[in-house]
């Protein structure tokens, strides 16, 4: 179904344009199943986001790059995410979801022409940047898509769909790629073939969406820090207080992970990182599928003690070189971002109108891979500098402290301001 434009009815006889209110105007909510379906392309960008994480041991071997570097790749990532989120959600919300989430998925199979050819960083960094622009777009677009055909009678549903889409695709990325570079001819290549085509059923996906383009624009720079409407400013505080500590949590395990394995288990084994970052994002989707029905305010505080439950056991496991603490500590750190996200969509998706929806669900993700892209590659410097077990246990504090005052902030506030919005 293509994208059609909703106009506001003019005044029979008089000089100012009377529109049919918003509710009236709206088209009635779509089937369930295209509620599903419009989730698609975030997971499908999404298993691209991680899918690079297993590989990254044989690009070290084959091209020569430390730690430090390593996580400098991973953080160029996150540079064009962040540089998508200023654009994407307020030109989303403009223009209409289709026009971000086309070039956004186009640029998605760029990114796995240039990995499967790559022969150096420079490669890997150009790679990564456009992995991030189009996650960009589909944090803000896409999510603020499946809301828009769920329709307003199915806003936790939304919300529910939308983060598990997210969280299901990043683990579902390193899972394909560290099976397949281990079974598979041409293991940084075959990967991003796969992942290629499930872009491509993405792309046409939207290409049928039943979406409208908004009927309202909103006013203001097209580039900017993304943001919420007054009086939203406190729902989009709690939600990032607890979201942020959990997906730094969740980015470290992505990018330090493997090497971790390396140093704990003295294996490199691309199905075991794959594996682990799999189990990790599994516990993240189911977790919310658990807690869907609690308060969001307990929702929230259960997601910053287990990203700080996470912290306490990735020290413990770095210190006594513990493999199976390790893995318990991904997945606590899986279940915090699951449940941060989750309650900071749910937050927004019920306070924030339609025609705002976007940039809302951009100034969430912000916040929240603002801190995931600069402590892990001040880990991975630090690492270097001092090794892989004391740069892991400082990390490890400070994200510990942060996730305490994450929960802090929940618990302080008024009651009605997470429970009844």
């Amino acid at each position: 179904m293509s994208e059609t434009r909703t106009e506001s009815v003019g005044a029979v006889g008089g000089g100012q344009r009377t529109g049919i209110p918003e509710a009236s105007r709206r088209p009635s909510a779509a089937p369930l199943r295209w509620v599903w379906l419009a989730a698609w392309p975030v997971t499908a960008v999404f298993v691209l986001s991680n899918a690079a994480t297993p590989l990254y041991v044989l690009w070290q071997r084959d091209i020569g790059f430390s730690q430090g570097t390593l996580t400098v790749v991973f953080a160029f990532y996150i540079v064009g995410l962040i540089g998508s989120l200023l654009v994407s959600g307020v030109v989303s919300d403009r223009v209409g979801r289709k026009p971000v989430l086309l070039p956004a998925l186009v640029l998605a199979l760029a990114a796995c022409l240039i990995f499967a050819t790559a022969t150096g960083v420079a490669a890997l960094i150009v790679a990564r940047l456009f992995t991030g622009v189009a996650v960009g777009a589909v944090v803000s677009a896409g999510m603020a898509a499946v809301s828009d055909i769920a329709g307003p009678e199915r806003k936790r549903v939304a919300a529910l769909l939308a983060s598990c889409a997210m969280v299901f695709g990043a683990g579902l990325g390193p899972l394909i790629a560290g099976v397949m570079s281990e079974m598979a001819p041409a293991p940084t290549v075959s990967v991003f073939v796969v992942e290629a085509v499930l872009l491509a059923t993405a792309l046409l996906v939207v290409l049928r969406m039943p979406v409208r383009r908004p009927a309202v624009r909103v006013q203001g720079a097209w580039v900017r820090v993304p943001g919420v409407p007054s009086g939203n400013g406190r729902q989009l505080v709690l939600g990032i207080a607890v979201f942020a500590p959990g997906i730094t949590a969740t980015s470290f395990v992505l990018s330090l992970g493997p090497s971790l394995l390396s140093d704990l288990l003295g294996t490199t084994s691309r199905i075991v990182a794959g594996g682990m970052a799999f189990v990790m994002f599994l516990a993240a989707t189911g977790v919310q599928f658990a807690v869907r029905r609690l308060r969001r305010r307990t929702i929230l505080t259960a997601g910053a003690a287990s990203t700080a439950l996470s912290m306490i056991t990735l020290i413990v496991a770095v210190q006594t070189s513990a493999v199976a603490v390790l893995v318990l500590s991904a997945l606590l750190a899986g279940a915090g971002q699951g449940m941060g996200q989750l309650g900071g969509l749910s937050l927004l998706n019920s306070t924030v109108p339609p025609q705002r929806l976007a940039e809302a669900n951009a100034a969430l993700n912000v916040g929240g891979y603002l801190p995931a892209g600069i402590l892990p590659v001040s880990a991975g410097y630090l690492s270097d500098a001092v090794g892989l077990t004391s740069g892991t246990t400082i990390f490890g504090t400070v994200l510990l402290g942060l996730a305490v005052l994450g929960g802090l902030v929940v618990l302080a506030t008024r009651h009605r301001v997470t429970d009844s919005a």
